[in-house]
């Protein structure tokens, strides 16, 4: 690491400042923008999957006002043209035979991109978002430029179903479910939408773009070996439990292993750092299946300075189940709920059948199996 004067701390103390400012904005987000700021830092691309109104976009676009730096946000659709993310070919020198796209105000010229319901992308673009998201190089025709985005953020409602997006999904090695808060927690949200509306941003905290680059050029500097055989089992577990990590995507997290570390003013990685590998998930069935073999890691090591998420994620809760299931139930017995939002209630009941199936007893189990079971009965019946 650089010597004390030159250290990346000052830096990570504003970008803390600005996840703080975020979590007194955004209640029951306090993980999802953790995660944002650890891939800002390890340049890393975070997908976020979510149903409607759970404020995915909002905390993305409350990101990028305190990133001092150009943002480019866009609302995908199944007829998205090319021209429409990365600008569309520069008339004057067409009409000198060269083929040079106007990016002014596009893609290819942000430092944070947000790409709303990512997988409605179609075979038009999808070439080109994958050779952004993967390498961060906007090629068209003979012309290949290297982006300056420092985050890429995807989000969609629903997971892949078509083969050709799930390489586009592939490209986002951290995904986190962005769901509607507890019960319990609404009034705290009422007041803080509230008071959101009343802001203003002149006093907020912020970070240039300028800042995040010197924090990723920190990453490398941070050791990893420390930690290699036991990163190199836990891979081997997650595999051996049908995970499927590839290589690429091994190689990948070690540098947000290196971000938590650098986030948390330590220069080198300590076990409980690869708490970021809950969220290398494919599928809801895959979440509490790698939490459990993640946590066994983290939670054996005593070692100081440890990332708040290194706590570990609750474990599942008999009431809480019980509460979301009632929602659910009470929504879709509303005639007025929509298709996509029924489709939405279906994914989320899959959801809390497997997290069900990890309570701590059968009583519990029991106690959420009849609701369940009722709730799925209506919804085969529809």
């Amino acid at each position: 690491m650089p010597e004390e004067s030159t250290t990346p701390w000052p830096l990570v103390d504003k970008l803390n400042l600005v996840a703080r400012h975020l979590k007194a904005t955004f209640v029951g987000k306090d993980d999802i923008i953790d995660l944002l700021c650890l891939c800002l830092v390890g340049r890393e691309n975070l997908f976020l999957l979510g149903p409607p109104g759970t404020a995915k976009s909002a905390l993305v676009r409350a990101l990028a006002q305190r990133l001092q730096g150009r943002t480019f946000e866009y609302l995908l659709t199944r007829f998205t043209e090319p021209n429409e993310l990365f600008g569309p070919f520069d008339i004057r020198r067409l009409r000198e035979g060269e083929l040079v796209t106007n990016t002014e105000g596009m893609l290819p010229e942000a430092n944070l991109i947000f790409l709303d319901e990512l997988l409605n992308a179609n075979s038009a673009i999808l070439n080109s978002l994958l050779m952004v998201l993967n390498e961060r190089v906007f090629r068209r025709g003979r012309e290949t430029r290297p982006l300056p985005a420092l985050l890429m953020v995807g989000a969609s409602n629903h997971l892949p179903e078509d083969e050709a997006l799930h390489a586009l999904f592939d490209r986002f090695l951290v995904r986190v479910h962005c769901d509607y808060v507890a019960p319990d927690a609404l009034a705290q949200v009422l007041d803080a939408g509230w008071s959101l509306e009343r802001r203003t941003a002149d006093d907020a905290p912020s970070i240039t773009a300028e800042d995040v680059l010197t924090l990723q050029a920190a990453v490398p500097t941070v050791d990893v070996l420390a930690v290699r055989p036991q990163y190199v089992e836990l891979i081997s577990q997650l595999r051996l439990a049908g995970i499927p990590v590839s290589d690429r995507r091994a190689v990948k997290l070690q540098r947000l292993l290196a971000a938590s570390a650098l986030l948390c003013q330590r220069t080198a990685v300590i076990p409980s750092d690869m708490w970021v590998l809950r969220y290398i998930w494919d599928s809801d069935e895959q979440r509490e299946v790698i939490g459990g073999i993640v946590d066994a890691v983290v939670r054996a090591d005593e070692a100081p300075g440890q990332h708040p998420r290194a706590a570990g994620q609750d474990a599942p809760d008999a009431d809480a189940i019980l509460r979301e299931v009632q929602l659910l139930t009470t929504q879709w017995d509303e005639p007025a709920t929509s298709p996509a939002e029924r489709t939405a209630i279906k994914d989320q009941l899959r959801y809390l059948h497997g997290r069900s199936q990890w309570l701590p007893s059968d009583t519990q189990r029991q106690y959420v199996q009849e609701p369940l079971d009722a709730l799925w009965h209506k919804v085969l019946q529809a």
